[in-house]
């Protein structure tokens, strides 16, 4: 302990004699303790964390453990001052705060022996010396005990409140049942209105236990907008909220800040509830950007897309079922027909800007568009012939490791 060892044997002598005179005095000292903590403390003198009685009963017994190990009758046991540091970091109250109250306190009991030591009766320098070093001893014990035990128990807060938190956040992104009757608790520990306008970003993991979007959190909270995060192996998925009309432009800025793969975002949505649905949509905006690329898309910016990507086995055995007679081509007829099917879709279908893409004759072009039809036995001027030739390149694109493969199975056959 540290008060020990500024005590020598004679040194403790004298400052148990004192401390005999100064306890004594203890009930007055105890109540201008308490006075005086509550008139320069505001957080004790509108009795924030504790009541004055609170108060009062643990000035009392710090004071009476202080005076008792001056009077050496205990070993040095700063287990009040632990208690009272765990106590206080449950309630809430500032360390700093805390740690002078603790002060406060002692100042007043080495003032009773300034007073003592200055007396008609003792004229003790020696003793002043002596009482003023073991009692600044004690606070230095006292500050470092009791910030330790409030700074562990702070610490066992926070990863309870996180854990928790976690938890919420999981039951949230899960929905179903996972929410009900827990809704208006998950509102308020995310901090997040019930009713509030939202979207849902899904980042895809560089590596597992990365984040895509480092900080993102507080980085929103910064400019004022609250959101909750959870980290999978695969994903980054959070919950941001729409406060104003410029929150999105923030939002898209902030996720392409060193953006650093494929970003799918959700459908802008209004209740907290519908945040799994959200989710889900933003997966599967993510899902319409190849995978190795880098890209943010809105489920709504691609509607297409997004309805491929959310039913994948469904989407290739379209792919198969529509363009297996190109499929089945040898490899250069393949390609070049695929290629020019799709250079086509993108050119919006004119013949011009697909021979200028392609870099060949536009004849060139209408003679394979020509042989593509007659190939899938399907017109490119029926619109129902064109839309399903439009999912089933988009199917194709997105999922190009199947192209090879034979075509599923029917489940109807």
């Amino acid at each position: 302990m540290h008060y020990r060892t500024v005590l020598r044997e004679g040194s403790a002598v004298i400052v148990a004699e004192l401390a005999v005179e100064v306890e004594k005095q203890l009930p007055g000292v105890i109540e201008t303790t308490v006075e005086q903590i509550r008139a320069e403390m505001p957080v004790y003198h509108d009795a924030q964390f504790v009541t004055l009685a609170e108060l009062r009963t643990s000035v009392r017994n710090n004071l009476e453990y202080v005076m008792r190990t001056l009077r050496g009758t205990e070993e040095p046991d700063l287990a009040q001052a632990r208690a009272t540091g765990r106590a206080r970091a449950l309630q809430g109250a500032p360390l700093p705060e805390l740690l002078r109250a603790y002060r406060i306190g002692l100042t007043e009991v080495w003032s009773r022996f300034v007073e003592l030591t200055a007396s008609d009766d003792h004229q003790d320098l020696r003793g002043l010396v002596a009482a003023t070093s073991a009692i600044w001893a004690l606070i230095d014990d006292y500050a470092e005990a009791l910030t330790t035990t409030y700074r562990d128990t702070t610490a066992e807060l926070l990863l309870a409140h996180q854990s928790r938190r976690s938890a919420l956040i999981e039951a949230l992104f899960a929905g179903g049942t996972a929410t009900e009757g827990t809704l208006w608790d998950i509102a308020r520990v995310l901090e997040l209105s019930l009713d509030g306008t939202y979207v849902v970003v899904a980042a895809e993991t560089p590596r597992v236990g990365h984040e895509p979007l480092p900080q993102i959190e507080n980085r929103l909270r910064d400019r004022h907008h609250a959101s909750a995060w959870r980290l999978t192996p695969d994903l980054q998925v959070g919950v941001v909220s729409m406060r104003d009309p410029s929150a999105s432009q923030v939002i898209i800025e902030l996720l392409r800040e060193n953006q650093t793969g494929r970003i799918g975002v959700s459908p802008v949505f209004t209740g907290l509830g519908n945040t799994s649905r959200a989710l889900h949509l933003a997966r599967v905006a993510l899902s319409s950007m190849m995978p190795g690329t880098k890209g943010m898309v809105q489920f709504n910016e691609s509607p297409l897309a997004g309805l491929v990507a959310s039913a994948p086995e469904a989407s290739v055995q379209l792919a198969h079922h529509v363009l297996r007679p190109i499929l089945d081509l040898p490899g250069d007829d393949r390609n070049v027909l695929l290629l020019t099917l799709r250079a086509w879709f993108e050119c919006q279908g004119s013949t011009k800007l697909t021979s200028e893409r392609m870099f060949c004759h536009p004849n060139t072009i209408r003679h394979r568009l020509k042989r593509i039809s007659e190939e899938l036995g399907r017109s490119l001027t029926d619109p129902s012939d064109i839309a399903e030739l439009g999912a089933a390149l988009r199917a194709l694109h997105m999922f190009p490791d199947t192209s090879h493969l034979p075509a599923p199975r029917d489940p109807l056959r």
